[in-house]
């Protein structure tokens, strides 16, 4: 099939990445390798782009070069990534409308109480628009399912489980040990972690985590942290690391993606609180390299690990139960293996995206030749 592709939220290409980047060029890569013929329609974001007046003639550009461009090589359907009120798609009802495409949407996103906000009601209504206006919705998140079906009749919605390719994400021993000589790391066991450092929940998180495992330097557990990352708030988290955990860390700094195998194997366990996480692709990526998780029990986390089987979930800033998983693993390399050999077989049953991403396929088509 031929598709006409738009990420509003965070287009293909966007220098910072994320895991809402992630899914993106994993769905395209998908339909790529099945044989469909994807056309980015658009490189614009389009962030609270209704208070942004500078970028409207922009968008009036790109419709009308999208336009002009599929009525010469009509696509089979319009494929938008991720819609919600503060990226609404305002080119894809728009166009299909106009040349009578099919519209599919992955990863929408419904809140109503977005329409009792001043900065956010212009965003609630157009992205309702975009919803109403798709011939199906896909989600990769429960609660979003949830909410979806307050307004999507259930034959145009489907839950797709999130992914990724555990083949690039398996345990590797020589990368690992590479990367321990490179950062000189002591004889005791090693604690992961890995975000941008944004000056969000990103950062808010990492913080958490390094004031937390401040009270294992004052219990005299061993560990060493490793952090991957970068960004604007480093020097903060720095000054954190060096106040709170003085020879206890390591900046790892930003670790290209296809090393991130390589990064995973050099530790004994991943922590990362992850406040509002809406996923977290770090957390599959880590176990499908054999680790064991410790992370908050909000957000979509619960979604991609399975609590006390490959990994612990504390309520929210609940520093006693963080230390105490964090402990217990770090105490017992018994149960640290048995929990990561346990995330392994996890991810490739339940969070393989080749495999999940065959049955959105099936039903992408299904909603073309309708």
């Amino acid at each position: 099939m031929k598709i006409a592709f738009y990420a509003p939220f965070k287009p293909l290409g966007h220098k910072n990445p994320s895991g809402d980047l992630a899914i993106a060029h994993g769905l395209v890569s998908f339909l790529e390798s099945r044989g469909h013929v994807v056309s980015i329609q658009s490189r614009l974001r389009a962030r609270w782009i209704y208070f942004k007046p500078r970028l409207w003639p922009h968008l009036f550009r790109d419709l009308v070069r999208s336009l002009r461009r599929l009525r010469k090589d009509r696509p089979d359907l319009w494929l938008t990534y991720h819609t919600y009120y503060k990226a609404p798609d305002v080119l894809g009802p728009v166009i299909c409308r106009i040349l009578g495409l099919k519209y599919i949407l992955f990863q929408g996103i419904y809140s109503t109480k977005r329409k009792r906000r001043f900065k956010s009601i212009f965003g609630f209504y157009l992205n309702r628009m975009a919803l109403n206006r798709a011939d199906h919705v896909f989600t990769n998140k429960l609660s979003d399912l949830k909410n979806l079906k307050r307004i999507i009749a259930p034959e145009r919605l489907s839950y797709i489980r999130p992914g990724i390719r555990p083949l690039n994400f398996k345990g590797d021993e020589s990368a690992g040990t590479a990367w321990k000589k490179q950062w000189n790391l002591p004889p005791c066991p090693v604690i992961l972690t890995a975000a941008m450092f944004r000056d969000d929940v990103k950062t808010r998180s990492l913080a958490w985590l390094i004031q937390c495992l401040s009270l294992l330097v004052n219990q005299n557990i061993p560990f060493h942290l490793v952090i991957a990352g970068a960004g604007k708030m480093e020097g903060r988290l720095r000054r954190l690391a060096q106040q709170l955990l003085p020879n206890h860390h390591t900046f790892a700094g930003k670790i290209p993606k296809n090393k991130m195998a390589g990064f995973y194997s050099s530790g004994d366990l991943f922590a990362f609180p992850g406040i509002r996480e809406s996923l977290g692709m770090v957390f599959l990526e880590a176990q499908s390299c054999g680790l064991p998780i410790v992370a908050f029990d909000n957000g979509g986390i619960p979604e991609v690990m399975k609590n006390r089987e490959t990994g612990f979930l504390v309520p929210m800033y609940d520093e006693q139960a963080f230390c105490r998983a964090l402990i217990l693993l770090l105490s017992h390399p018994e149960v640290c293996k048995t929990m990561g050999a346990r995330a392994e077989k996890y991810v490739e049953k339940n969070h393989d995206l080749y495999k999940n991403y065959q049955l959105f396929e099936e039903k992408m088509i299904r909603a073309v030749v309708k």
